[in-house]
């Protein structure tokens, strides 16, 4: 078994999601008491939520690098980004390490590929949609991607800082984001990426008819896949 090393704390409340994701899936290939062997090198969620309303993200590539190389120190045989935003600067970070950087949007990508669709809808952080490093990966595998407008925009972006990424999920805001998503549907979303890793702890597929994508669990099955292959 190979060991998982894992960035976290972008934020902490979805870094336990991936941790549980990693061991539970694990146990469920491997039976008995097997668990994931995993490096988790948490941040400071502060520090990085002030760097990225301020733009400044050669600093918090530095940052997340030196975060990246010490999980490789510790024994880490890839290294994943626990936020999808911070796939920005994936490719700085994966140039500061040896070990492969497992790429959300890759993996997205691939699950989207597999299911044969062709226009998604992309929730996230406002960097997330409206930053090209996601769409880009998609449209390598042909896969067109829509976004909401600008309301929707900053609707999901506030819900993500000032509530999912503390740890608080209202009815109220679970039921504004199922109405987003109905509204991408009908605009042709075949499917909607739950771009942000906090968001499908607060929406889930039995609640919408349309199908999601749950970046945080395609994530973490390419890790436990990478681990156990």
């Amino acid at each position: 078994m190979k060991t998982i090393g894992l960035i976290g704390g972008t934020s902490w409340v979805s870094s336990l999601d991936y941790y549980r994701l990693f061991n539970e899936l694990t146990n469920q290939r491997l039976g008995g008491n097997e668990a994931a062997k995993i490096v988790l090198y948490s941040v400071n969620y502060g520090e990085i939520v002030k760097l990225t309303h301020a733009g400044n993200w050669d600093a918090i590539a530095t940052i997340i690098s030196d975060a990246a190389q010490n999980t490789e120190k510790a024994g880490a045989d890839c290294v994943l980004l626990g936020a999808n935003t911070m796939h920005h600067i994936a490719e700085k970070v994966q140039r500061s390490v040896n070990i492969p950087l497992i790429h959300i949007a890759d993996v997205v990508a691939k699950a989207i590929r597999e299911k044969g669709l062709q226009k998604v809808a992309l929730l996230g952080t406002k960097y997330t949609m409206l930053f090209d490093f996601y769409r880009n990966k998609l449209e390598e595998y042909d896969i067109e991607t829509i976004i909401p407008g600008a309301d929707g925009i900053e609707f999901v972006n506030s819900a993500i800082y000032n509530e999912l990424g503390k740890g608080k999920f209202l009815l109220e805001t679970k039921h504004k984001f199922l109405q987003l998503i109905e509204e991408l549907s009908d605009e042709g979303a075949q499917a909607v990426i739950l771009g942000c890793t906090e968001i499908p702890m607060l929406i889930k597929q039995d609640d919408s008819v349309v199908p999601l994508l749950d970046t945080t669990l395609l994530h973490a099955t390419a890790a436990v896949n990478f681990a156990l292959q």
